[in-house]
């Protein structure tokens, strides 16, 4: 693996590598006060940045809404210490509101066993983090395995499962939606269509990584999608403030449309954001069409 970040310009590289002392400082602080030996002992074994900043193909145009963010994977000792709200939260937070760090950064936590597991499966995300991805920090010890190929009729099969399944969970969700916006019952038409668009990312991750992250975050996931496939940016444009608008509408709906009192959301608004929705799922169904129609070939199905 990679460990050079020669490619990038001087601003990114102090901005990873703020990152990653936020990231090493909040864990320690965090680990520390377990009372559990196994939690006071817990390592960050990698942290590995992929995507697009390690391919060399990012986006850096923020005056017109498109910027790319750093994608981080971090490796830990232990299953309990992925879980982000105990562990993460407080570091994810720092990152977002320090000043030294001009994009969004998205982590993603898991052990160095679910990572070894998904290379001997051939996981097309896993592979592609271990060919492309850059080690930032890292102990000894902690290497991947070789990654194993996938049989072309298992990444078929597995593709087409998950098309056929998170296809009627989308449609599932935005029949929810409208019937929500039918009653008069915004805020659950809100969570619900954030509930579509979230499962549209979620099938277009499978179909294309059979992976996708432990993430309710619909701007994470739609980095991730629109990284792989630049079709799916039309969706969301970001040329304008009231584009963007929409989009954090939706966002803040998964718990704000909820619990807060204070959200508001008018007809139009969901009537405007029902369009970007079925745009984004008919995207994901032409994109994971396509997908599998290739997989179908290779495995001569």
């Amino acid at each position: 693996m990679k460990t050079d970040l020669d490619h990038l310009p001087d601003i990114q590289r102090g901005e990873l590598e703020r990152v990653q002392k936020i990231l090493l400082g909040e864990f320690a602080e965090a680990t520390s006060r377990a009372s559990q030996s196994w939690k006071r002992n817990g390592r960050i074994l990698k942290i590995i940045l992929f995507g697009s900043y390690a391919r060399t193909d990012w986006v850096d145009e923020p005056e017109n809404g498109y910027q790319s963010d750093f994608d981080l994977l971090i490796i830990v000792s232990h299953a309990d210490l992925t879980d982000i709200a105990d562990y993460w939260y407080v570091a994810e937070d720092k990152i977002l509101h320090d000043d030294a760090v001009r994009r969004p950064v998205n982590i993603i936590v898991h052990t160095l066993d679910e990572v070894n597991q998904g290379l001997r499966k051939g996981e097309y995300f896993w592979v592609d983090i271990a060919r492309d991805g850059i080690a930032l920090y890292e102990l000894p010890g902690s290497s991947l395995v070789a990654p194993q190929p996938l049989t072309p009729r298992d990444a078929f099969e597995m593709a087409a499962g998950y098309r056929k399944s998170w296809i009627k969970k989308i449609d599932d969700a935005i029949d929810i939606a409208n019937f929500c916006v039918s009653t008069k019952k915004l805020n659950d038409a809100a969570f619900n269509f954030h509930q579509a668009a979230e499962r549209a990312y979620i099938c277009f991750l499978l179909v294309r990584t059979l992976y996708f992250p432990r993430s309710h975050n619909i701007k994470f996931l739609r980095s991730l999608a629109e990284d792989i496939e630049a079709r799916l940016i039309s969706a969301w444009p970001r040329g304008t403030r009231a584009d963007r608008r929409l989009f954090e509408l939706l966002k803040r709906a998964y718990v704000e449309a909820r619990y807060s009192a204070a959200y508001d959301i008018s007809v139009a608004d969901l009537e405007a954001i029902a369009q970007s929705v079925r745009m984004l799922r008919d995207a994901v169904e032409t994109s994971a069409c396509e997908r599998i129609e290739q997989l179908a070939v290779a495995a001569g199905a």
